[in-house]
């Protein structure tokens, strides 16, 4: 048995590493043909709120006659500075120079103010060189210009912050000019490249202290938009002409926009395969697109992909009309959650722990006479299920636009809560909820549905969501993030325990390591699959945990040797899937193909220090809170794994009649201690699969605590009667 197992676990393992090798990456954007030329026009701090037909008409006729999408511009720090933006269309990578200031947050201090050319130099870029090395983000600057002269053409820059987008690894700027409306015809037709610099708008209300901002944002809006409109009308005929807010508009970040119009560009909405989305790009989009639409080969150190356009039927009034809603609804969804992340998981991991301690309080006695123990009961495990349904519904919160209503945290709040309503309804009233393991079971399956759904099918509920993808932070934009993944991990595993427990008590112990054979096997297509969730670095952490709780139905006992195999297992995944990875084209490499690039190149451990650095930031900076609930996860393992423990009979009962949860939670807790230690800003990994097993842990506690209350309740009714 033991060989046949272990054979069959290692055939998992060779089949989940040959469909990441065998299945290619994403789609490439449609091929385009050179043009003669392309014209960035560069601003800053605008976003799709202050497009208006009256207001900005150069800009409302660029939406209306060409492609358009929101643009994510983070680059090192949170907010984002014009010279940063610059250097990143320069780089296809994150740059940005240090900022002085007393201020802790370098995104509190003011923005470096704009390059100087001297002698066709940047005076500052040796300071730029040092800050990007000493980020560790192995970013190149200079090479959309490199790339472009290497090819014998040259890039025009015109205006200041141009400089940093068109000088040379090495800080020259070639082709070099102020913005001057006489000039602009000549100076727009010298090179197919052209950087045009039309100022960034820094809001006075938002800027950093210590920096001056000059004029009222509307007067800043409308002096771009003209600007924005004497370059368009002096480009040269037959020219790609796209306009980027590159920066935000102060301390505060947000996602801004991003416009295109010329031979590639019909009316529309632009689409990155770097993003997966449609009307959502990023900065080194921008990049690729310079060097892809002039017909040279966009480098792999570019973290972008070509921008294309998903085709409006005409360029009529109302379809432009409905694009800007659609953008604008993109921004404020992105912007408005992204503010709400931080007192929503305190207030719910907070409201957990109350929980926790009123089961503490159940278990002592504390609360309830004999009489009314059974009530008390019910309303903890109640209470326990709404909670354990509360991460899937802040992804189905989307549905609903709450981001458009007066008060946002109401409105996402009251949807989330519509939704947690139905699904811990239907988990403990269907014909399940007399099994304690049922409403674990159904609400388990409900998250597994819903993000597997979400990810086959563009991770639009993702997107803007309270535990999903944050656009503005550009970490991630499609398939499984790190909290998708942690929510995703652990339903899989916790709908596993109940399926198999079901099976083991029915003496059917082979059908209970297939069924989890099945349902892993369907969870590792959905995570791994490079044209669903992409995640390279949930099957190393998934796939282990399964063939751990397999072989334990099996009864085959862990020895060091086997857990030595386990270990050795993580360490094949990690590699195989990372190899995977790497053989994908460059712009759809996840951060485990840009690692084994970084190996082949010697810069590894730069990553392995960047990355050390995030988790220690994030566990700093959100600490007590990153630790309360992943403690209260061990806790509450410990708890059920050792039932001569505390709260030792409530505990055996609940290992007795569910004969997978023991062996269940500690493969849980391997898979989110792995994927704590082989993902980028791991650290959230434990915490938030943590919201999702704890209460649905409780809840089976509680449901077999209230199962004997109803059992023996008319026995003591009895023992009083007179």
């Amino acid at each position: 048995m033991t060989r046949r197992v272990l054979a069959a676990a290692l055939a998992v393992l060779a089949s989940v590493g040959g469909l990441l090798l065998a299945v290619p990456g994403a789609p490439a954007g449609a091929d385009t043909d050179p043009t003669g030329a392309v014209v960035v026009i560069g601003t800053g701090g605008l976003s799709w709120s202050d497009v208006d037909e009256e207001r900005t008409p150069n800009l409302w006729g660029l939406l209306r006659d060409g492609a358009s999408a929101t643009l994510s511009v983070r680059s090192v720090y949170s907010n984002t500075c014009p010279v940063d933006g610059w250097l990143g269309l320069s780089s296809g990578g994150r740059a940005a120079p240090d900022r002085e200031g007393p201020q802790a947050n370098p995104a509190d201090r003011p923005c470096p103010g704009a390059p100087t050319v001297v002698d066709g130099r940047v005076s500052q870029w040796d300071d730029y060189v040092d800050a990007t090395r000493a980020q560790k983000f192995d970013t190149r600057l200079g090479l959309l210009a490199e790339t472009v002269e290497d090819e014998g053409m040259c890039v025009r820059a015109i205006g200041p912050y141009a400089a940093a987008g068109a000088a040379l690894p090495d800080g020259r700027v070639t082709q070099y000019g102020e913005l001057t409306p006489e000039n602009l015809l000549v100076d727009l037709n010298t090179c197919p490249v052209t950087l045009v610099d039309v100022g960034a708008l820094r809001d006075r209300d938002d800027v950093a202290d210590g920096e001056q901002s000059d004029g009222s944002r509307s007067e800043q809006v409308r002096e771009i938009d003209q600007r924005i409109g004497q370059v368009v009308e002096a480009g040269p005929n037959g020219a790609d002409f796209v306009v980027a807010s590159l920066s935000d508009a102060g301390v505060s970040e947000r996602l801004r926009l991003v416009l295109a119009r010329g031979p590639h560009f019909g009316p529309g909405t632009l689409y990155s395969d770097s993003t997966r989305q449609s009307g959502l790009a990023q900065t080194a989009d921008l990049t690729a697109t310079v060097l892809a639409n002039v017909g040279l080969p966009v480098p792999s150190a570019v973290g972008g992909a070509p921008l294309t356009t998903d085709a409006s039927p005409d360029n009529s009034e109302r379809r432009a009309r409905d694009r800007l809603q659609a953008l604008r609804d993109l921004d404020e969804a992105s912007h408005d959650v992204h503010g709400l992340v931080e007192p929503f998981f305190q207030v719910f991991a907070y409201g957990q722990l109350v929980v926790y301690l009123l089961v503490l309080l159940v278990w002592k006695g504390r609360i309830g006479s004999e009489a009314s123990r059974t009530t008390v009961l019910s309303r903890v495990r109640t209470l326990s299920v709404a909670a354990a349904a509360v991460p899937v519904s802040t992804f189905l919160a989307n549905l609903v636009p709450w981001w458009r209503f007066p008060v946002e945290m109401l409105a996402v709040v009251a949807a989330v809560l519509a939704f947690v309503a139905v699904i811990a309804g239907v988990a403990l009233r269907g014909p399940w909820r007399k099994w304690p393991l049922g409403p674990m079971a159904v609400v388990s399956a409900v998250t597994v549905v819903v993000l597997a759904a979400d990810v086959m099918s563009g991770s639009r509920l993702q997107i803007s969501s309270l535990m999903g993808l944050q656009p503005v932070v550009a970490g991630r934009f499609y398939g499984m993030g790190n909290p998708t993944f942690a929510l995703f991990g652990t339903a899989t595993l916790l709908l596993a325990i109940a399926v198999s427990s079901a099976f083991v008590l029915g003496g059917r112990r082979r059908a209970a390591a297939v069924s989890v054979g099945v349902v892993g096997g369907a969870a590792l297509l959905v995570d791994g699959a490079p044209f669903w969730g992409a995640d390279a670095g949930g099957p190393p952490a998934l796939l282990p945990a399964l063939v751990f709780l397999v072989l334990a139905i099996l009864g085959i006992r862990m020895t060091v040797k086997r857990w030595l195999l386990v270990a050795a297992s993580v360490v094949v995944v990690f590699f195989l899937v990372a190899g995977a990875d790497w053989l994908r084209d460059p712009a759809d490499r996840s951060h485990l193909g840009r690692f084994v690039q970084a190996m082949i190149d010697g810069t590894a451990d730069d990553i392995v220090v960047r990355k050390a650095q995030q988790n220690w930031d994030i566990l700093r900076m959100n600490a007590p809170l990153t630790l309360l609930v992943p403690v209260a996860l061990l806790f509450v393992t410990y708890v059920l794994a050792r039932p001569t423990s505390w709260g030792s009979r409530a505990m055996q009962r609940s290992y007795d009649a569910a004969p997978t949860l023991r062996p269940g939670l500690v493969a849980l807790v391997l898979m989110l201690a792995i994927g704590f230690a082989v993902n980028d800003s791991g650290v959230a990994i434990p915490a938030v699969g943590a919201t999702l097993a704890v209460p649905l842990i409780v809840s089976v506690s509680v449901g077999y605590l209230l199962e004997e209350a109803r059992t023996t309740a008319p026995t003591r009714r009895a023992r009083r009667r007179p």
